[in-house]
């Protein structure tokens, strides 16, 4: 019988599920489909076919789960409670964008035990090291008629899937190394050590044996020489050299003699520890206690949707992945729902509707489960008065101590507080009545709802006491009348409020709402739960500065801040220094595509929203840019745009800055995956673009020569040559491709980093073949940051790919003249 996974241990559950059950697949309120679903001996990968015995085809993979959720949890199953008891029903959640799967089982006692045993090999897979999973993966690809063990022809056909084009003796003479039994078949043990044979690394071995006296092993001393000298671990390289042995190297005797054999120093060289991302740049490692206007925070576009502008779903889904994804800024677009209950869709479009309710729901559950920094919900509100009411009831209700709605200590503050303060919190962005200052204030002032006879009288008095504003708190403010932009008369009473909606006086427009005709009146509740980020409309930075407070935020269009960089870049990076600003996409995306976020980052506009729901180029540079400090959703700018008189131009740097001079090695690839890894077809033709994201200047790409016919493990051996004027805002973007000299290259796998998170190392690299001259020159000389890595490849959808990655060596030098490099 085929062999389950290594160390799989057999429930009762699995047993059941590897039977076989019928249930109801379920993608919406009309299709309902009764399918029949089966673990696989293996217990790695479910099946489904349209009945018992009928023609089945892969359903997904134990390793694509990312958890299995409860019926109730479901807003698809909520919607059919009707028809499907909701205990009966589950949901598999899958990593990256993949839509969730929703089934329901014939009775609870079924969907227990598929959401138990689905729940215990995830556990299970989770907990495998990735070796035992990878030997296991190819094992069972490999085994076309899974009896447990491979032939010499399913050998072949392995080969091929794995992007491997070999010589058929060479194949035979492996295979035949490794049947220890003689049987024809590799099994088990056997076919791991063919394996082995397969991805042993020459270029490895060769940076092994410069190091190594005996060609064997590395000693104490001979690791300590190539952490200093290659990875650049200087002082600290004694005491890592000890840790590494300890955690890396296989066998006990080694350890005990602190030796590291070629295993070990692979295992090193493949880890977090020989990454190229800086591990000390994955935890929160930035200053989390300055104002927030000086970070960065992961804000995603109209959030409810999962597909796009026009016609596509709105869901609670959407805020969850965007949640958990690391989002600290989501949007929310409020209008008026049946039943006095508030609905959120994206407006005059054909998108579905989803409860407000629902959505506050799902940011109380989700807001903190990746990071405990705050979350900014970033209201649209198009609703009445009376369901604005409830909107703020929901939010206060719902929320609870969550919702922040007043300042911190009551007091009134002199800048944005920081992300550490603000630690646990949800805060409203939105439109506001009335001033912070105002807000406050408004305690003091006795009986003013109360006093609707008297309010003629009062008004002008109140009115000088509203307007003036301590000096101190709006240092770019001449103390001017300040621009109001308010949808309400400045002393306006829920009373008052009320009457003005259901009875407007004649012409109303032409008092309350110039520029915006018959728009609901904003109502107090809800305008008293905007504290920190009140949203204003943008005229001009001369305008922002005369009358704007720091607690005031504008919006722009990618166009008009785009058209902004060109004309005033530097009045920009000033602006963002004190205000914050929150950039969305054009409305001609109506497919919601993405902006490049980089150029807006470049003049530290910090809300710069993405439709996260669609993978591509600008989202793996997103995603690459916020991995960093814990993927916890702010990144502290650099020092130049958190100047409020910095004189940085993103198109027009100059000094202090100084510019580095990058040389990247590409030495190697390992197991490249093909677009369709169930194919047979032709193996990969593989290259490597690397691809610099920053100020303009520095913006390019350069690419490697292919290798034909082995996505396996091809070999380049080339260096490539970068100068970037602004590190501090440059990203690195690798990309594999499958090079098509007919149409345009295949997209294999990509990972982004910032540049400040590269792990860089010491002198040169000891192979040079294929380097040109200049570099090859500049590489010998005295370089600082260099080091062998790897880089560990992503899906387009962000998910792993490995074992796929390219091995590098990394150097850069600081300062160099233009005719050196």
């Amino acid at each position: 019988a085929p062999s389950p996974g290594p160390g799989l241990l057999i429930n009762q559950e699995v047993l059941l599920m590897q039977k076989g059950m019928v249930m109801r697949k379920v993608r919406s309120k009309s299709w309902k489909k009764l399918r029949y679903f089966r673990l696989q001996d293996d217990g790695m990968t479910v099946w489904h076919a349209r009945q018992a015995g009928g023609n089945a085809k892969p359903s997904f993979s134990i390793s694509d789960v990312e958890t299995v959720r409860e019926g109730h949890e479901s807003e698809l199953l909520r919607s059919l409670a009707e028809e499907f008891p909701l205990e009966q029903g589950f949901t598999i959640v899958f990593h990256g964008r993949r839509s969730n799967l929703d089934l329901v089982a014939s009775s609870v006692e079924e969907a227990q035990i598929w959401m138990r045993g689905l729940q215990h090999l995830v556990d299970f897979v989770t907990s495998m090291d990735q070796k035992e999973r990878l030997d296991h993966d190819w094992f069972q690809r490999g085994d076309k008629n899974q009896d447990g063990r491979m032939s010499f022809p399913e050998v072949q056909r392995l080969l091929r899937l794995m992007n491997v084009e070999m010589d058929q003796d060479y194949a035979l003479h492996l295979f035949q190394a490794a049947d220890e039994s003689q049987s024809g078949t590799l099994e088990g043990e056997e076919f791991v050590e063919f394996y082995k044979a397969l991805t042993k690394r020459p270029e490895v071995l060769e940076v092994f044996e410069n190091f190594s006296a005996d060609g064997q092993k590395l000693t104490l001393l001979e690791f300590v020489d190539f952490l200093r000298e290659e990875q650049n671990e200087g002082e600290r390289a004694s005491d890592l050299a000890l840790e590494l042995i300890d955690r890396y190297e296989p066998s006990e005797s080694g350890k005990v003699r602190h030796v590291l054999s070629l295993d070990g120093f692979l295992s090193y060289l493949c880890s977090k520890d020989g990454d190229i991302f800086n591990p000390t740049c994955l935890p929160v490692y930035q200053d989390m206690t300055q104002p927030l206007s000086h970070y960065y925070i992961n804000s995603s576009h109209n959030t409810y949707l999962v597909g796009d502008q026009i016609c596509g779903q709105s869901s609670v889904e959407g805020y969850i992945r965007a949640l958990k994804r690391g989002c600290r800024c989501v949007e929310v677009d409020i209008w008026d729902g049946p039943g006095g209950e508030p609905v959120v869709y994206h407006g005059h479009t054909l998108t579905s509707r989803i409860p407000f309710k629902d959505v506050v729901v799902t940011v109380a559950q989700y807001a903190f489960q990746t990071s405990d920094y705050p979350v900014i919900l970033s209201l649209e509100n198009h609703c009445s008065w009376e369901q604005q009411q409830v909107i703020a009831q929901h939010l206060t209700e719902i929320l609870g101590e969550q919702l922040l709605s007043t300042t911190l200590d009551g007091l009134l503050p002199t800048q944005l507080p920081s992300p550490e303060e603000l630690r646990g919190k949800i805060l409203v962005k939105g439109k506001k009545l009335q001033t912070l200052e105002e807000d406050l204030e408004e305690e003091e002032v006795e009986m003013l709802e109360s006093e609707l006879e008297g309010q003629q009288e009062a008004e002008p008095e109140l009115e000088a006491q509203f307007e003036s504003e301590p000096q101190e708190l709006s240092p770019r403010s001449k103390d001017k009348k300040k621009d109001k932009v308010v949808m309400c008369p400045l002393f306006c009473t829920p009373i008052c409020c009320q009457i003005m909606a259901q009875a407007p006086i004649s012409k109303p427009e032409s008092v309350l709402f110039p520029k915006q005709k018959s728009k609901p009146v904003l109502c107090p509740t809800l305008s008293a739960l905007v504290v920190y980020l009140k949203s204003v409309s943008f005229h001009s930075f001369a305008h922002s500065r005369e009358h704007y407070r720091f607690y005031e935020t504008s919006s722009f269009s990618e166009t008009k801040a785009k058209s902004l960089i060109k004309e005033a870049g530097n009045e920009f990076v000033q602006h963002n220094a004190w205000q914050l600003s929150r950039v969305y996409p054009s409305g001609l995306r109506t497919d919601s595509s993405n902006y490049n976020p980089q150029e807006l980052w470049n003049v530290g506009c910090q809300m710069v929203a993405m439709n996260v729901q669609t993978a591509g180029l600008e989202m793996d540079i997103y995603d690459g840019f916020f991995r960093q400090n814990g993927g916890c959703g702010y990144v502290l700018k650099p020092d130049f745009l958190r100047d409020a008189q910095s004189s940085f131009h993103p198109e027009r740097p100059v000094s202090p800055f100084k510019a580095q001079t990058l040389l990247i090695q590409v030495i190697s690839g390992q197991q490249l995956p093909k677009e369709d890894m169930t194919k047979e077809r032709s193996i990969v033709d593989p290259l490597v673009r690397v691809e610099i994201f920053g100020i303009r200047p520095d913006t390019t790409r350069q690419e490697t020569s292919y290798v034909e016919n082995n996505g396996f493990n091809p070999y380049w051996g080339q260096t490539l040559c970068f100068r970037v004027l602004v590190p501090e805002l440059a990203l690195l973007r690798f990309v594999v491709q499958d090079y098509n000299w007919k149409t345009r290259n295949d997209f294999i796998g990509q990972y982004t980093l910032p540049w400040t998170c590269m792990q860089q190392g010491g002198p040169v690299p000891q192979t040079l073949a294929n380097t040109p001259a200049p570099a090859a020159l500049l590489m010998r000389s005295s370089c600082p940051f260099p080091g062998y890595r790897h880089i560990h490849l992503l899906s387009k959808d962000g998910t792993s790919l490995h074992p796929a990655s390219i091995f590098v060596h990394i150097c850069t030098q600081e300062g160099l003249e233009e005719d050196e490099s």
